[in-house]
């Protein structure tokens, strides 16, 4: 089964759940304008609770080094994802495993993987809307995230759905997908048979 990321955890049930059903990462937004936005005390409270091996990630949008370093610390993360305009040197300035969401706003932004691919060690595409760092719900064109492959381990977001998710793994074969308000019933709220879906979805291409 490809790997996947279960993002905009705020809550216990929706952690434990997601980890039953085989999530390698989960995601927690710490971006304060965010719906799905969680305090670092309380995702600590998720994580210490999870089982072995299911790894956590930090999604940060254009913050002070010196803050994502202190939530990193305190919630206890494996990785972060920083999903704003954060340089390559930025990234490499945290000595953590970063991964650099990118949102596609056509051909011309896969001339910037280039730049990042000494400085992080995986990039999330996900679908470009004005003021919406992430979690938009919308799809872009995956033929582009295809090519970004080129530049290295990509991991698929935007839009993803129990629906589409496999149509979007045979087209991409990404290295991983990623997905939040696909499986909400609000948004900071999974609804529980969408990721049971999901996942369904995605090992039935266990070959992939």
């Amino acid at each position: 089964m490809v790997r996947v990321k279960i993002c905009g955890i705020t809550n216990l049930n929706d952690a434990l759940l997601a980890a039953e059903l085989g999530a390698h990462a989960l995601g927690f937004i710490f971006y304060p304008k965010s719906r799905r936005y969680i305090k670092p005390t309380e995702a600590r409270n998720i994580i210490r609770q999870l089982p072995p091996l299911v790894l956590t990630v930090g999604v940060f949008v254009d913050e002070d080094p010196g803050a994502v370093r202190e939530v990193a610390a305190i919630a206890g993360l494996d990785w972060l994802q920083l999903h704003g305009a954060e340089s390559p040197d930025y990234c490499r300035a945290l000595e953590r495993r970063v991964i650099k969401g990118l949102r596609i706003r056509g051909p011309k932004t896969l001339l910037t993987l280039p730049d990042y691919r000494d400085a992080v060690q995986a990039v999330l595409l996900d679908s470009y809307k004005a003021d919406t760092p992430g979690g938009t719900g919308e799809t872009f064109d995956w033929d582009l995230a295809r090519q970004a492959r080129d530049y290295g381990p990509i991991i698929l977001a935007g839009g993803l759905t129990p629906n589409n998710v496999a149509r979007a793994i045979e087209t991409v074969r990404p290295a991983a997908v990623d997905v939040a308000s696909g499986v909400e019933a609000a948004p900071g709220k999974k609804d529980h048979e969408k990721l049971r879906r999901f996942f369904q979805a995605c090992r039935e291409l266990k070959d992939i």
